[in-house]
């Protein structure tokens, strides 16, 4: 039987290519929104450890995943100690 592949809401709203950015930019504002939570840091705390203005946490925080590029999202999640990694499906 053959897995069935679940699309989130981003398929919804986004030509394919996009869709899987948006899905993995998702993916890794979470996870540094966990770290972030999880530590109990405070915003300006987080700032200086993943060198960015609190403004940026703030905005990581409400969830504005379309103010950070992928690569950025990579970097953050690399400095919070998170290691990030790429894995292609077929």
């Amino acid at each position: 039987m053959a897995k069935k592949k679940v699309h989130s809401v981003f398929h919804d709203l986004y030509p394919e290519d996009q869709a899987a950015e948006m899905e993995m930019r998702s993916l890794l504002r979470g996870g540094v929104n966990q770290w972030i939570t999880d530590s109990a840091m405070t915003q300006t705390e987080a700032a200086k450890v993943l060198g960015v203005t609190q403004a940026r946490v703030s905005d990581l925080k409400r969830g504005k995943i379309s103010q950070f590029s992928l690569d950025l999202l990579v970097r953050l999640a690399a400095r919070a100690g998170l290691q990030p990694q790429l894995k292609l499906a077929a």
